[in-house]
């Protein structure tokens, strides 16, 4: 069913009598778009298979269109069609906005524009299994002046977040064309992004902007189809261009996968035309070289007139092209033949030149072969120097079993981490970057010159690096219990997790993280302190790691570090969100959300909960105002002797989180107090 919104040159001699049919081959001028006898457009938009607009027009009830009768154009669920590409795979559409409006104007407090036009509690949505927001033609947008905006969805069934915010006192601080941060701000779309939904809000609920900007709006939008000016503060369209990404199959199997075709009993590609695997599941039909149409249809693949078309490469004096399925081929005219250089020459060519050629051609390969062999040495030298140098990785690998995937122990945005044994029996935990790009190798690079500077029993050990190939990797001490996350929210574990235990693991981090901020010589801001950044070892003492995103503090910086926000939703320091100034009260704030989840065994962001129970920080602090701490604590781990201590403990993590950074403790304090 449809999504729904809710808020060679083949070189012969031709004989003459057989030329005349040279050019009798015509081009298809047209190409079949949907399935015999059914509707192929609507208000001038084509829809082709495998859409269609009814029942055994298309392929399955996701590929589903609507023509409305009363305005001509085309539905899918709840939006207007704009566009349907089968060579691009993608459709554009037309999206609602999320908005979030002081009650004024006749405007709900809480007015999100639900895609489906109904008050849905968390705004726009997008549900479907085969569309894709496209990361390559889409941008997040959010417009206000008292804004910040999230952009919640799923990739490869996991759960994320993210967003933006953007202030402005005054409209005469707003820049037309601009979307930087002030009035309207913008941030790129993660590749395979789907079921997605949009939230708009407001800092102070429009109080101080309410005579030029009473909403927020956040939305996605097609790349350079909305151009923002001091008008959008209070005139937004309520609906923005925005294109979708789309593939059939099943995504379980298809990804990546070119044996498609022998590996589904409903294969819908047609004739003269092939499958390809699609980055975000699922996979495409598509028309062999030499054919164009519509793949998914029986015979939508037909041949191109190449030389109707103009297309070929018979250009030369005397040479004539011929279609042929899928292909042409290039003739010589009555007479003529092709020479060695595949040109049509007469038969009478002169011996002198084909042996000034020759000779020159001798000459060009004397100095080809001199040439190669001056290449061959050299690089047999640079083979013998690199073999030196590789030793370390060709060593790691062997660790790993060549990077085998039943090693694996965890996956980061920026490297997979392995399991590995080494030739002297020690177990360590290889860190090898998925990708390489300058911004990734910057990452690596910046978590070996952090942790070369630590030492502390609390904080994950770098043993080694190899740096010598294009995939740096990083070694480090093997932890063998896993993430915190994994400790404290994994179903069978959470029941045996005491109290003292958990108490315990929270001093050992913020002990560590205290020693970062206070003893560390330049001083160190985490950056991304979170439960499944704190590891685990055999008798469960904390060790803190990843330290790809951290920052280093001058020994002169009395001031903040003005910097891109980097981090994780849930954890995120807001007052850095809303400044970008980074300080040590930023890794106060996140230390606080997981003093939260080791109190309620909760975690920070779930989408599976009530709107109001989403934010763990949020739904923690408004329980604490109504005297309801026993009630979100996790079950079974209070008891008469430690209800005084749960009282401490979550009076600490409501001082971590407060608004203002300089309202905070430090992490020495916290340590102190723990």
């Amino acid at each position: 069913m449809g999504f729904r919104f809710h808020k060679m040159l083949l070189q012969v001699t031709w004989v003459g009598v057989l030329l005349s049919v040279t050019t009798s081959a015509s081009a298809v001028l047209s190409y079949p778009s949907a399935l015999p006898n059914c509707q192929n457009s609507c208000g001038g938009v084509e829809i082709p298979y495998p859409f269609g607009m009814n029942q055994g027009c298309y392929l399955d009830e996701s590929f589903s269109i609507t023509c409305d009768n009363s305005t001509s154009k085309p539905m899918y669920g709840n939006v207007i069609v704009k566009n349907i590409s089968i060579e691009e795979h993608n459709i554009e559409i037309l999206a609602y906005t999320a908005k979030d409006c002081y009650p004024i104007y006749n405007l709900p407090f809480k007015n999100y524009v639900a895609l489906n036009n109904s008050n849905y509690p968390t705004g726009p949505t997008l549900w479907s299994r085969y569309f894709t927001i496209s990361d390559t033609q889409n941008v997040f947008m959010a417009v206000g002046c008292d804004t910040y905006a999230y952009l919640n969805g799923f990739k490869n069934n996991h759960s994320f977040s993210l967003g933006c915010t953007s202030v402005c006192v005054d409209a005469s601080n707003v820049v037309n064309g601009s979307c930087s941060g002030i009035g309207c701000c913008q941030t790129e779309i993660p590749e395979g992004m789907k079921n997605i939904s949009l939230e708009a809000h407001s800092f102070n609920d429009h109080s101080k902007v309410l005579n030029f900007n009473p909403c927020s709006y956040s939305f996605i939008v097609q790349k350079d189809k909305f151009n923002f000016s001091v008008d959008s503060l209070q005139n937004l369209p309520e609906k923005m261009p925005m294109v979708l990404d789309w593939a059939v199959g099943n995504e379980t199997w298809a990804a990546g996968n070119e044996t498609c075709a022998v590996n589904t009993k409903n294969y819908p590609c047609g004739g003269n035309s092939t499958c390809k695997g699609s980055k975000n599941g699922g996979y495409f039909c598509l028309c062999m070289d030499g054919y164009r149409g519509n793949p998914y249809l029986k015979d939508g693949c037909q041949d191109i007139d190449e030389c109707k078309e103009g297309n070929n490469n018979c250009t030369s004096k005397n040479t004539n092209c011929v279609n042929d399925p899928g292909s042409y081929y290039c003739v010589c005219s009555v007479g003529y033949h092709f020479d060695d250089g595949g040109a049509c020459v007469h038969p009478s060519s002169n011996l002198a030149i084909k042996l000034t050629i020759g000779i020159g051609i001798c000459i060009i390969a004397m100095l080809v072969c001199s040439s190669s062999l001056y290449l061959i040495v050299n690089q047999r030298k640079l083979m013998r120097i690199k073999q030196r140098f590789f030793q370390q990785n060709e060593e790691l690998e062997k660790a790993t079993n060549n990077y085998d995937e039943n090693l694996i122990i965890g996956r980061g945005g920026f490297g997979t981490v392995y399991k590995g044994f080494l030739p002297d029996d020690r177990i360590v935990a290889i860190k090898k970057s998925k990708i390489v790009d300058e911004s990734q190798i910057e990452q690596f690079i910046n978590e070996l010159v952090v942790l070369s500077q630590i030492n502390h029993t609390n904080v994950v050990k770098l043993l080694g690096c190899s740096l010598e190939t294009q995939v740096p990797l990083l070694v480090y001490e093997f932890v063998p219990n896993g993430t915190l996350f994994e400790y404290i929210h994994h179903e069978s574990k959470v029941s045996i997790v005491p109290w003292e235990t958990r108490l315990r693991i929270a001093t050992e981090s913020a002990e560590a993280l205290s020693y970062l901020h206070s003893s560390a010589s330049p001083p160190i801001i985490h950056r991304d302190v979170k439960s499944s950044n704190i590891l685990l070892d055999g008798k469960h003492i904390a060790k803190v790691s990843d330290f790809g995103a951290s920052r280093l503090v001058p020994l002169d910086q009395t001031q903040a570090i003005a910097t891109m926000v980097q981090g994780t939703f849930g954890y995120l320091d807001p007052e850095y969100l809303h400044t970008s100034q980074l300080t040590e009260k930023s890794d106060v704030y996140s230390f606080g959300v997981v003093l939260m989840e080791l109190l309620t065994g909760k975690k920070a962001i779930s989408f599976d909960r009530p709107e109001e129970e989403r934010s763990l920080a949020l739904y923690f602090l408004s329980s604490l105002k109504e005297n309801r701490l026993f009630e979100v604590l996790e079950k079974n781990i209070a008891n008469e002797e430690n209800a005084e201590q749960l009282k401490e403990v979550s009076n600490l993590a409501m001082r971590c989180l407060r608004l203002k950074g300089e309202d905070r403790p430090n992490m020495k304090e916290v340590a102190m107090e723990l």
